[in-house]
């Protein structure tokens, strides 16, 4: 085959049928669990304030239902994908299978990217709700180690310094990476315990709020634009629904786990639309319940606008657990995207794209501990150095492009393997594909340059790596099966 066919050589379906290595040990309500879990968390106590005080104003309730709306045509895709093809890798081992090594890879190098940045902007999140906690309890760690270099920070005598690295930051990156190397069994009862607080504290946040929503808050609905694209109006909605778009990954995170679900042709649809359809109304509600109470306005910069709403309520100690709240919550998003992460490099390195080293799996625990070790020591850096702003609009760009060549591959497989079995089949033909293609590529048109330069460079990266040692080492271009674990 002349080696530039050779790029776009598919890796047959019934190669990649239950490849082992990983325990099989989640059953449904886990998979909804794991999507929950990864969901909520940054995006809704955090970057909501963002994108309703930069760019959407009180819409931002519009602009999770854009995202939410595109999601929703892309993780129907996804569950069609994860039927068809029930083992780890996500949209990397789709696209592998639909269009090529060639955009295996690239979708495979930008999901690194995805996961890696997403979990950087968690725990940075993280870290500033454990500080004002901690401040609460009369525990005050050194502001200059809770931020990064680039933040600025007003100290108690009105003097501004620089942060030096965020540690806490640091630590919880590597307490969920050693947890997650324990095995996914233990990772699945954590996550659980977690899910189950974080839904409770929405669910209060919403009841209390509601009596303490101003209608005046919502005035005017859209803010009329400012003169620059993205800054309000209608161009604003959708710069919101890009930026928040990364609140949605939590069920691609779920796909990354079909090779440790015990009934993946079932339970994969179930994990990844049940997880998105509730995440999707929490996000509206309580997006909706916190613009009332708090003035978009008032948002500007405030790296913590729901315990800032919370404070003009008759209720202090709701304050305090709802900030407990948050804090399991983003540990739960964190879980899942450091195990999501692991388990796409592991896919990679199974067919030979990234070295061995990837894909080796721990005896006793049946874990990809050496992935996982990697990607803390990565995370960590970028969580300790990097503020959440640019780290939440790095991810959304990624997470866009994954769901753009998922919906994609429905459609070529679709016409390339008609008879294959679907243990789940996306409604209206070519219809949703195309609307998830097409939703996706508005929402990530609507992000800033400097985004698209990020990842344009990245790609670059990544394409170096491919064809400096992916392409060599492929064992699909070789005939070679799988590494073994």
């Amino acid at each position: 085959m002349p080696a530039r066919a050779s790029l776009w050589r598919t890796k047959p379906i019934e190669d990649v049928d239950d490849e082992g290595g990983l325990k099989r040990a989640l059953g449904p309500l886990a998979l909804v669990a794991l999507g929950i879990g990864c969901t909520i968390g940054a995006g809704l106590f955090s970057l909501t304030g963002i994108a309703a005080s930069e760019n959407a104003g009180p819409a931002v309730m519009l602009s999770y239902l854009i995202a939410g709306i595109g999601c929703g045509f892309a993780g129907l895709c996804y569950s069609e994908l994860s039927s068809m093809i029930p083992v780890a890798g996500s949209a990397y081992t789709y696209a592998y299978t639909a269009l090529g090594e060639f955009v295996a890879w690239i979708i495979g190098w930008d999901l690194v990217l995805e996961y890696a940045v997403a979990a950087a902007a968690v725990a940075v999140s993280w870290s500033r709700y454990m500080t004002k906690l901690l401040s609460e309890c009369g525990i005050f760690l050194p502001p200059r180690l809770c931020a990064a270099p680039s933040e600025t920070l007003t100290l108690a005598d009105g003097s501004t310094v620089h942060g030096l690295i965020n540690l806490p930051a640091i630590f919880i990156t590597i307490a969920v990476s050693l947890l997650l190397i324990r095995g996914i069994t233990e990772s699945a009862r954590v996550n659980n315990i977690i899910v189950a607080i974080k839904i409770a504290v929405i669910v209060a946040v919403v009841a209390v709020g509601a009596f303490y929503i101003k209608a005046s808050n919502y005035t005017p609905f859209i803010p009329p634009n400012t003169g620059t694209f993205g800054q309000f109006g209608f161009s604003g909605v959708m710069r919101a629904a890009g930026t928040i778009f990364f609140a949605y990954v939590g069920f691609d995170a779920v796909s990354t786990a079909a090779q440790e679900a015990k009934n993946p042709k079932r339970d994969m649809p179930i994990g990844i639309l049940g997880s998105l359809f509730v995440c999707s109304l929490a996000y509206v509600v309580f997006a909706g319940t916190l613009v009332g109470m708090l003035n978009y306005r008032q948002m500007l910069n405030d790296p913590a606008p729901v315990a800032t709403a919370l404070a003009q309520t008759a209720y202090p100690w709701l304050k305090i657990a709802v900030n407990i709240g948050i804090l399991c919550g983003f540990t739960s998003v964190l879980l899942v995207l450091l195990l999501g992460q692991s388990r796409v490099f592991y896919a990679m390195a199974r067919d030979g794209l990234l070295p061995e080293f990837f894909c080796h799996t721990h005896s006793r625990w049946q874990t990809p501990w050496r992935s996982n070790l990697f990607f803390m020591v990565i995370v960590s850096v970028m969580a300790g150095f990097l503020p959440i702003s640019e780290l939440g609009h790095m991810t959304s760009i990624g997470t866009l492009l994954a769901f753009i060549i998922v919906c994609a591959g429905v459609l070529v497989l679709r016409r390339t393997k008609p008879d294959a079995p679907r243990g789940f089949v996306v409604p209206l033909g070519p219809v949703v594909p195309v609307l998830g293609v097409l939703s996706c590529a508005a929402i990530m048109a609507s992000l800033d340059g400097l985004t698209w330069i990020r990842l344009v460079v990245w790609l670059l990266i990544g394409l170096a790596v491919y064809f400096g040692y992916g392409r060599h080492h492929s064992r699909v271009q070789s005939g070679r099966p799988p590494r073994t674990a």
